[in-house]
């Protein structure tokens, strides 16, 4: 089917084609004319956010929670690097977005006309692909090639830049068009002599753990997973980005690993002799000190990315492939060792591990003078919200509690900030999901420094019907950084008092939204208050919990060292020894 069409007309018919339903932006000069075929779409509901950041993690929420890629639209110039951030997120946490952004005529490209950015340039490092478009015939195909790339493979963000002359200009509009991407042939299918050799390793070992990370949810093979470890009786471990993906009550969980992760888990990679790694990517957060992370492992390590094999921990076993492939190819050769009267004995490792896991389990400091501890919150809220709703963290102390005290039970349940740690997350990101999941329950779990910083986004979410939940975790501070200067700085609090438990008001600010704004600073109220919050289903709601400036994420293993000298609390010392 051949049509003739404008630019911008075959910009929004492709976007109908590929299956979008959403988009998140603002207008401007530069991208204006698609947005004048937008307004006859019947197909593409256009949610219009209060800035381009917000349109970008609003993007990168539909599509975590959804798995579908998520898109986002911006004007050229500072509406296209006020993407930068979501995009850098998107990429670091391998989530599928396409970002369009208009550019000045292509004529003027390189002229420093008014609005021009090399958006294109800018966001090369930050994109797993990204096409500047100044041909009108162009833009369906590059469209199709943008989605395509997004969501196969590695996930990732991909960057649509068009010049406003090519959207203006006539085309003629074919669909479905040929794809041209010479090279471009992501490895799902895993090599069987590699997954043999990790099966072989895995009924030899003493000591093996499962290390998850978010590519096992990204391959939704949550399933396979539970069967692996179930039939293994391996211990299984979560990352920040796979929590919910292993249930949290399932007896061979421990937890997560890493900086603040469980004793339990720290100490399973710590003293394993098999670290079977999947779909992650020994980043600095979980391994501490590279040099002295699990120096006894041996490491199986399969991503569908050929990239991170080895880059950070060699791989004795490398295995390129999609996650659900190389676990349901690993059942199937581990079974074989089983029949050939093979298989791992891991009691004596269960019992250091549950040594672990029953000396230092996950605890907080309640304080005398009646403060509200902010884990108590997570608590409350994991037990009466349930394990069905959606949780979109922030970065900082909030994101830490809610990740040990929420119980994940369900993958993809819990949505952050893991990679590029960025405030201001939650808000959109909530948004963004309550719109590609509509009758979900969404909690946005923010801390009061992220929330001032795209909580202009309420406004989108109350004129838009997008009843998205808020719980401001209000310390009065910057609070990771507040803990940072009492553990490390002598307690000199160099700029990380907000005095945001007086300004702003939150209830204030939520209800000039047209939100229902709540208050919280008593533990005995905080039933009630969650509750309430659960009746109202027609606007958003913002709870502002207010809780003790000196609560702590534990444990926590300090930055540079080894997670050999995991800290439990302030005054404690390691809590193992090197030789235990």
């Amino acid at each position: 089917m051949t049509e003739q069409m404008t630019g911008a007309q075959a910009l929004v018919r492709a976007l109908e084609n590929v299956g979008v339903d959403t988009v998140f932006g603002i207008p401007g000069g530069a991208i204006l004319p698609a947005y004048d075929p937008l307004y006859d779409s019947t197909k593409v509901r256009h949610v219009l956010v209060r800035h381009e950041q917000g349109a970008g993690h609003a993007a990168e929420g539909y599509a975590q929670a959804t798995g579908r890629v998520g898109v986002c639209m911006a004007t050229s110039g500072p509406g296209a690097t006020n993407l930068v951030t979501p995009i850098a997120d998107a990429y670091m946490d391998s989530v599928p977005i396409v970002a369009i952004t208009g550019q000045v005529p292509s004529a003027m490209i390189g002229t420093d006309a008014f609005q021009e950015a090399d958006i294109s340039g800018i966001t090369m490092p930050i994109t797993k692909h990204n096409f500047l478009v100044t041909n009108p015939d162009d833009i369906a195909r590059t469209i199709a090639e943008a989605f395509h790339i997004a969501s196969t493979g590695r996930p990732g963000p991909v960057l649509v830049d068009i010049a406003k002359d090519a959207l203006q200009a006539q085309t003629t509009f074919s669909w479905p068009p040929q794809l041209q991407l010479p090279g471009y042939r992501p490895v799902t299918k895993p090599h069987s002599k590699q997954i043999r050799e990790a099966a072989r390793l895995i009924v030899e070992s003493k000591r093996p753990v499962l290390y998850v990370g978010g590519g096992v949810h990204k391959a939704r093979a949550a399933a396979e997973l539970r069967r692996l470890a179930e039939m293994t009786g391996i211990p299984v471990v979560t990352t920040l980005m796979a929590r919910g993906t292993f249930p949290d009550s399932h007896p061979q969980h421990l937890g997560m690993p890493g900086m603040h992760g469980t004793v339990a888990a720290v100490g399973a990679l710590q003293r394993s002799d098999l670290i079977i790694a999947l779909g992650t990517r020994f980043d600095d957060r979980v391994t501490g000190k590279l040099s002295t992370f699990a120096p006894h492992a041996k490491v199986v390590h399969a991503d569908i990315d050929p990239a991170e094999i080895s880059k950070n921990r060699h791989a004795d076993v490398p295995i390129v492939g999609d996650c659900r492939e190389v676990i349901s190819d690993l059942i199937a050769a581990v079974q074989n060792e089983f029949d050939a009267g093979r298989r791992g004995d891991y009691e004596a490792w269960w019992k250091v591990l549950n040594h672990y896991r029953e000396t230092y389990p996950l605890g907080y400091k309640e304080f005398d003078d009646g403060s509200l501890a902010p884990q108590y919150v997570m608590q409350r809220m994991s037990e009466i919200v349930g394990p069905d709703a959606l949780y979109v963290a922030g970065v900082g102390q909030h994101q830490m509690w809610a990740a040990h005290f929420i119980s994940h039970e369900r993958p993809g349940s819990f949505i952050n900030s893991g990679g590029a740690g960025t405030m201001g997350f939650a808000v959109p990101a909530a948004m963004g999901a309550k719109v590609g999941r509509p009758d979900t329950v969404v909690w946005a779990i923010d801390g009061d420094g992220c929330f001032q910083m795209t909580n202009q986004e309420l406004a989108t979410c109350t004129i838009e019907n997008i009843p998205i939940k808020v719980a401001v975790i209000n310390n009065g501070n910057l609070g990771m950084v507040r803990q940072w200067q009492t553990l490390f700085y002598d307690e000199r609090y160099s700029n990380t008092n907000l005095h945001s438990h007086r300004i702003p008001d939150f209830v204030r600010l939520a209800e000039a939204y047209g939100c229902v704004g709540l208050r919280c600073d008593r533990p005995e109220d905080v039933d009630a208050t969650i509750e309430k919050a659960m009746e109202i289903n027609d606007v958003p709601v913002v709870v502002d919990f207010v809780v003790h400036q000196d609560a702590m994420v534990w444990p926590m293993v300090p930055p540079g060292t080894s997670n050999d000298d995991i800290k439990v609390a302030r005054d404690m010392a390691p809590v193992w020894d090197t030789d235990d």
